[in-house]
């Protein structure tokens, strides 16, 4: 899934990006070029990518389709890499068909390469692919794509850039740009040897997405299913403690901006986005005397400050140096874990 908060056409919506083929080769749609090795021929004898298509859409969710470009063991691949990659009989018998029938076919919002770091575009064909998808194909007025296209291209050319997994810029990037994560720090698939300790829980979860966005990023977050398909509950647990935390905060991240400042250097660890007259201050530490000073406002005689998920006033005044002083409920919200973080809507500030 997927938090946006910019101007791309995925802007102002959430987004799921499934992937239709690894670089093992394995389709989860029938791909006319993988006989035989795909969802439809073999194991569930279903078309995956299609399914979930049809149940995103019907839910208003983009669709996004995540494609390798290579595969591990395919003789062809195998075959072009030993000649230097100055043979194309791999992109032209199986990466290109595939990528063209899966645009015809389901129309994605999204095209999410991978697997394109042992060769350049010019092996890819990547360039006439694209020119294809954005100036004859049915989604050619609304698809986006990342910037995985061959060597050198991560980072320098695409509609917004993913640069390396989990990708962490450190300041305000001048380019649309996307961390993607997983919830297992080890592996992007499900292992059934997985301990705990080696999991991202609910607050580092929040914790990247609050500084994704306040970058300006989306924020993709992976989880890997079973072989059957199955997410486990351990998964299932930490996407829910994310949906609870969007359910009161996500006012300040979805189709929200960056604000002029994005983090302030505080003990509470205070990170800012922006939507209309609002400006969001999303602290990941409760202060300790529940009183939370920000910096980087300048209050008017028309600020008001509200905290998301609370009904009670929330008091302030000004800060005898700059900034505000906010006096925060005694006890936080029940609905609001304390480890999770919590965000004020500023109005009338700049």
């Amino acid at each position: 899934m997927l938090f946006p908060s910019d101007e791309v056409p995925l802007a102002f919506g959430r987004y799921v990006v499934l992937t239709t083929k690894h670089h093992e080769g394995f389709t989860n749609w029938g791909s006319p070029v993988s006989w035989n090795w795909n969802s439809v021929d073999t194991g569930p004898h279903r078309d995956l990518v299609g399914e979930l298509g049809k149940a995103l859409r019907e839910r208003n969710i983009y669709y996004g389709l995540y494609h390798s470009l290579l595969e591990w063991f395919h003789p062809l691949y195998l075959d072009d890499k030993k000649n230097g990659f100055k043979t194309q009989n791999f992109v032209f018998q199986k990466t290109m068909p595939e990528l063209y029938d899966l645009v015809l076919r389901y129309k994605p919002d999204l095209i999410w390469s991978d697997g394109e770091w042992e060769a350049p575009d010019t092996y890819w064909n990547s360039t006439s692919f694209l020119a294809w998808l954005y100036n004859d194909s049915p989604v050619k007025d609304k698809v986006v794509v990342n910037d995985r296209w061959g060597q050198n291209c991560p980072c320098h050319h695409g509609g917004f850039y993913n640069c390396a997994d989990k990708y962490k810029p450190g300041t305000l990037p001048n380019h649309k740009w996307e961390m993607c994560s997983s919830v297992d720090r080890i592996s992007w698939g499900y292992r059934s040897n997985m301990q705990l300790a080696e999991l991202m829980d609910a607050s580092s979860i929040i914790r990247e997405l609050v500084q994704t966005v306040s970058f300006g990023g989306n924020y993709l977050l992976n989880v890997g299913p079973t072989k059957e398909g199955v997410i486990v509950p351990i998964f299932q647990e930490r996407l829910l403690s994310l949906g609870e935390w969007l359910g009161i905060n996500g006012e300040a991240i979805y189709a929200s901006k960056p604000w002029r400042v994005q983090v302030e250097n505080s003990t509470n660890n205070v990170w800012y986005t922006s939507k209309g007259p609002a400006v969001y201050a999303i602290f990941l530490n409760w202060p300790r005397d529940d009183m939370l000073k920000l910096s980087s406002p300048i209050p008017s005689s028309d600020t008001e400050v509200t905290l998301l998920g609370f009904s009670g006033t929330v008091k302030w005044e000004k800060s005898p140096d700059k900034g505000l002083l906010i006096s925060l409920p005694s006890i936080a919200p029940s609905a609001l874990p304390m480890q999770l973080g919590w965000t004020l809507r500023l109005k009338g500030v700049k």
